[in-house]
């Protein structure tokens, strides 16, 4: 397939799925109303509560929802082959994706702003909220490890990116203050930051920068006389991947704990146009060299070794591609206490999947027509290093439009980077809150915004320390699309005790629950059963750390049964308050 033709798909479907099925559902069962105060206006405290300006929220809703999961989970989920990959993005998005980010965003506005947790404990049960912070503080674990492992092992230990990174978040905090506190216009703003923001992507690519990163990581030539090597400081944790995995720490410390408006909202607006504009510059590349896919197969093997097989480990490995949970907590815990009035919300929530749905479209392309073959593919590092993968196809195409391939490829690595890091601070933050929500009566000092926050930071690390990128990837992808689930099931219950009519979210919501805890049943048995025994032989089976392996495997398996165990307690919570009769569920209205 021509990769023209394969933009032209994804193009189509945010007509049809945006322009016509969306607005239908949006005028015809929500009907929201634009004179309506909401929660931005209602309780405005300029910390979580506070109307933004549409464009501006959108930018924030997109770099908030759009991480990594768009760009490395369909270039590692084409390995079972180019169609269903590309279907499952087209189909997912369509069906299942906006309705669940659209929804999280409407019923967290029309039950002033508050979070899952509370609404599960009202439409639910009491013991739901408990048990669903249990789940959501795992889920958030596992997005935390398999985007710092990528971030802070294969992209910031790159010496071109650092420095870019560094400049954006300084001209992001920039653009919060010329914002809210030197009330300067938008438009203003945006070319100053986003100029100021190019020019450090530039001067991360200068030999004196190049040096100075070469020697912070103590990076030496190898055996071969081309690769730089960084000493091993503990297990496979080397000077290097040490260094970038604590400055990950850090940047998500800040992030976590200021007012949303000085870092986390001016910092991904800014990365927004970043993003957008390598969006934009790949596309006119692919345009102008119209590539095809070559012999890139359109289905390979059933099962893929290394990550399972094609139901239901591909719908879980493409997330955010298609659904994402963590989007669900983004809209109704995040945009719906920003959000100005209700007729924004599917312009900010629908509108952003649908964008986020032609990004993966892009990533997918990188992936099978940025490399000329299949076989080019696999020697770029295929699905296990989905991110360098991304950042040459990009650099690749940005080429065809003039732009050096050194510089491409450090605005691919700088552009992954802040995706990934604007979602991570956010994340944190949700960790804080869980945990305080949880434990905060028995354990008072969670209540603490740094104790919380450096508690959460410390769990990540020692996940970014020891499990292996893939196996956290399709845990993060089971649990994330587990999330969603559940966020369409409480979005379900809320329809059916309004009256509205509500089958357009049950049926997705038994799909990707279904597919879900089969997935993440498989990982567990994979840990226990497959992977464990491989310990009694390590040399065959090319275990360089047994103790490591060990505990990465039990880890796995755990959190698997956990996020299993405490899904099927709430779908069955659920089931029963689902049943209610029509007199109790008026009591919830």
């Amino acid at each position: 397939m021509n990769a023209v033709v394969t933009l032209l798909i994804g193009a189509v479907a945010i007509i049809v799925g945006y322009g016509f099925y969306a607005r239908t559902i949006n005028k015809n069962v929500i009907q929201p109303d634009g004179k309506k105060a909401t929660p931005a206006k209602m309780f405005m405290d300029g910390v979580d509560f506070t109307p933004a300006n549409r464009n501006v929220l959108f930018g924030y809703q997109f770099k908030s929802i759009a991480a990594l999961g768009p760009i490395l989970g369909p270039i590692i989920a084409v390995q079972w082959g180019w169609l269903p990959a590309l279907l499952w993005i087209i189909i997912g998005t369509f069906f299942i994706g906006w309705v669940q980010d659209y929804t999280s965003i409407m019923i967290g506005v029309r039950e002033e702003g508050q979070s899952f947790g509370a609404l599960s404990y009202r439409l639910i049960s009491p013991r739901s909220r408990m048990i669903l912070l249990i789940f959501i503080y795992f889920y958030l674990w596992l997005i935390m490890g398999s985007f710092g492992v990528q971030v802070g092992f294969n992209l910031l230990t790159k010496v071109t990116v650092p420095l870019g990174v560094i400049i954006i978040i300084l001209v992001g905090i920039l653009a919060g203050q010329m914002t809210y506190k030197w009330k300067q216009d938008i438009i203003l703003t945006s070319v100053i930051t986003v100029v100021l923001a190019f020019i450090g992507i530039y001067l991360s690519t200068l030999q004196p920068v190049r040096d100075f990163f070469t020697s912070l990581y103590g990076y030496t030539l190898g055996e071969d006389g081309k690769t730089l090597v960084s000493p091993t400081l503990f297990m496979t944790v080397t000077q290097a991947k040490f260094i970038g995995s604590l400055l990950v720490a850090v940047i998500c410390y800040f992030g976590a704990v200021l007012p949303i408006w000085r870092w986390a909202q001016p910092i991904n607006y800014v990365s927004f146009w970043i993003v957008t504009l390598g969006i934009l510059a790949g596309v006119i590349g692919l345009l102008i060299w119209h590539p095809g896919m070559g012999d890139f197969p359109a289905f390979t093997t059933f099962t893929v070794a290394g990550l399972g097989p094609l139901w239901p480990i591909l719908f879980v490995t493409i997330a955010c591609g298609a659904i994402s949970g963590w989007h669900s907590l983004v809209s109704s815990s995040g945009t719906a206490r920003q959000l100005e009035k209700e007729t924004d919300a599917l312009y900010v929530g629908g509108g952003s999947m649908f964008l986020e749905m032609f990004f993966a479209v892009i990533a997918f392309l990188t992936a099978t027509v940025a490399f000329g073959s299949f076989q080019g593919y696999k020697d770029a590092g295929g699905g296990a290093a989905a991110a360098n993968v991304f950042t040459t196809g990009l650099a690749t195409f940005m080429n065809k439009v003039g732009i050096p391939m050194d510089l491409g490829g450090a605005y691919g690595g700088v552009f992954l980077t802040i995706m990934a890091l604007t979602i991570m601070y956010l994340v944190v933050r949700f960790m804080r809150v869980a945990s305080a929500e949880a434990l905060g009566d028995k354990i008072p000092l969670l209540k603490n915004t740094h104790v919380g926050t450096i508690v959460a930071l410390i769990f990540t690390l020692a996940l970014i320390w020891l499990v292996p990128f893939l196996q956290i990837w399709v845990m993060f992808g089971a649990a994330n699309q587990l999330m969603a689930s559940l966020a369409l099931l409480l979005v379900t219950l809320w329809l059916k005790n309004k009256g509205k009519a509500y089958q357009w979210t049950f049926w997705p919501f038994v799909f990707m629950f279904i597919t879900t805890i089969g997935a993440l049943l498989f990982k567990a048995y994979e840990a226990f059963f497959i992977n464990l025994p491989k310990t009694a032989d390590p040399v065959a089976n090319k275990i360089a750390n047994v103790n490591q392996f060990t505990t990465a495997q039990v880890i796995i398996g755990i959190v698997a049964l956990v996020l299993v165990v405490t899904a099927l307690i709430l779908a069955w919570d659920a089931l029963k308050a689902f049943r209610q009769p029509a007199a109790k569920r008026a009591e919830a209205k």
